[in-house]
């Protein structure tokens, strides 16, 4: 009788190994780019307040993404309103409440192990407490239990998971196999990791080993690799995003790197390039939130000891102005916020004109025609003015 594993004629490409011979420059500077990114943000100072609230807004995209690829019905800003304890669903549809609730305490839990430095490594009893996690208090078919391998037969979408007999098996080898991975050096250790974190993911998606939850299950295992060698909380959710993003690209590129040789590495160039993408924009975010840190510091230290009420309507006027993602005409500058119109409550227009040409006067204040707008530009010491740069600035963000 052959002690032969049934996977081995039925799903071949579960090797188990992945050529990187066949990776382009491409793929290794993408790498290089993610990490470069990585430690950008994971060095990147912000305010107490604001660091709270980008968390908890990548948190939602991520979250988001984990439940929404695989069909739960909650948007992105709905998910952002449930953190906050706004959300209000009618009684059939509290079970997407619990699906998020799920992966936010999956996530939290993975964290907060990472943070500590306890258990780094996986393992497979790690793995199915992931699965019992995303699957708590949901309704499941009759045949699937939370955290216990499969007795029977999967298909998702086209792709048959790996045979039942062989669930535990296979994620014992793949647990054994990831955490053999070494890195060249502790200055790799970043981009080897999110190499070994999106391999993780495809691998555990091949195998399918539970009845349901194993694509949460797998953003969770690519989650808490991500933290574990560096990645920053927040752009550690910046992958499911993606994928939920491209979902249709995200099952063809899996079913290709079923079905072609080293099909594996045009996965993996998928979502690196997704990645990097994300990083961008996350970048860009956090850029935004210091260069307005830094200019409500830089308007105060112009009005640094002028305390008269005209000084302080000036303030408040170039501060609310500073808010505005466009120009203002000059006829509707009492009406940018409550405190101005406060402000100029009985006064002519001849007294804004004046605010507004002593403002313009200090450099803080630009005239386009009948419009205004704050020069936050000038802040930026060490980049060149340019019209796309200020559409950056002051554009639609």
């Amino acid at each position: 009788m052959s002690n032969k594993r049934k996977y081995l004629e039925t799903h071949p490409w579960i090797n188990f190994s992945v050529n990187l011979a066949k990776a382009g420059h491409q793929f290794w500077m993408l790498l290089g780019e993610i990490q470069s990114k990585c430690e950008h943000i994971a060095g990147t100072p912000l305010l107490p307040s604001i660091a709270r609230e980008f968390y908890r807004v990548y948190l939602a995209k991520g979250v988001s993404g984990t439940t929404s690829i695989e069909g739960n019905t909650l948007s992105e800003e709905e998910v952002l309103q449930h953190l906050k304890g706004k959300l209000k669903l009618p009684p059939s549809k509290e079970y997407l409440k619990q699906e998020i609730d799920n992966v936010i305490e999956a996530c939290n839990l993975i964290s907060k192990e990472v943070l500590e430095k306890q258990n780094l490594k996986l393992n497979v009893e790690e793995i199915k407490f992931f699965n019992r996690l995303v699957l708590k208090n949901l309704e499941l078919d009759e045949d699937v239990v939370p955290g216990e391998f499969r007795e029977h037969g999967v298909v998702a979408g086209h792709y048959r998971g790996a045979p039942a007999e062989d669930c535990e098996y296979l994620t014992q080898k793949l647990v054994d196999w990831l955490n053999d991975f070494t890195t060249p050096g502790e200055d790799l250790k970043i981009a080897f990791g999110v190499l070994k974190a999106i391999i993780a993911h495809v691998y555990f998606v091949w195998i399918h080993p539970f009845g349901d939850g194993n694509g949460r299950t797998a953003r969770l295992i690519e989650f808490k690799i991500l933290l574990s060698v560096g990645v920053p909380d927040a752009a550690a959710h910046l992958l499911s995003n993606f994928y939920n993003q491209t979902r249709q690209k995200y099952y063809l590129r899996l079913d290709q790197a079923s079905k072609k040789k080293d099909g594996i590495i045009s996965f993996i160039e998928y979502a690196l390039e997704g990645f990097r993408d994300e990083l961008k924009e996350q970048l860009k975010e956090i850029r935004f939130y210091q260069w307005d840190t830094i200019w409500i510091n830089y308007v105060h230290s112009v009005f640094k000891n002028k305390n008269k009420p005209t000084d302080i309507r000036r303030r408040h006027l170039i501060l609310d102005l500073s808010e505005q993602k466009e120009a203002v005409p000059i006829k509707d500058v009492r009406y940018i916020s409550r405190r101005i119109t406060r402000a100029y409550e009985g006064k002519s227009e001849k007294t804004i004109t004046r605010d507004i040409n002593l403002l313009i006067k200090k450099g803080l204040i630009a005239r386009e025609k009948d419009k205004i707008r704050a020069r936050k530009e000038i802040i930026l010491a060490f980049l060149p003015e340019s019209v796309a740069l200020r559409s950056i600035l002051f554009g639609e963000r």
